[in-house]
């Protein structure tokens, strides 16, 4: 089993920009498509973005694409979002996640995933 711990969460006015950090332990995730969620309250668990182990190839949802970048150093076990040109309705928990290794796809829904992180806040706020 893998644990991923994400970091980097915080305040941030409209506008401005956060990266998100997610480490994995436990196992190697370099053979994973790895993805971030988010959940606003009173809502459902969102796809944000993911990078698949073959290629590195992204895939973003509609709300964040073209302000949020994806990607992933195997060598750090370590998945990031880049997130810029923030708005307020971008606040949400994030989380990010590992699907088993070897699988294929975009894996857009959180159901693909085994392995998730605790999540971290985002606020975006004046």
């Amino acid at each position: 089993q893998v644990q991923l711990v994400e970091s980097g969460g915080g305040l941030v006015q409209p506008g401005g920009s956060l990266r998100l950090s997610c480490t994995a332990s436990g196992r190697t995730v370099n053979s994973a498509t790895l993805g971030w969620f988010r959940q606003a309250p009173g809502k459902e668990r969102e796809f944000v973005a993911s990078i698949l182990w073959i290629g590195d190839s992204t895939y973003y949802g509609d709300s964040v694409k073209g302000r949020f970048t994806i990607s992933r150093d195997n060598a750090k076990n370590t998945l990031y979002l880049q997130m810029n040109s923030l708005k307020p309705e971008d606040t949400a928990v994030y989380y990010c996640a590992a699907t088993r290794p070897g699988a294929l796809g975009v894996a857009p829904f959180a159901n693909d995933y085994v392995s998730w992180g605790q999540g971290t806040q985002v606020t975006v706020s004046s």
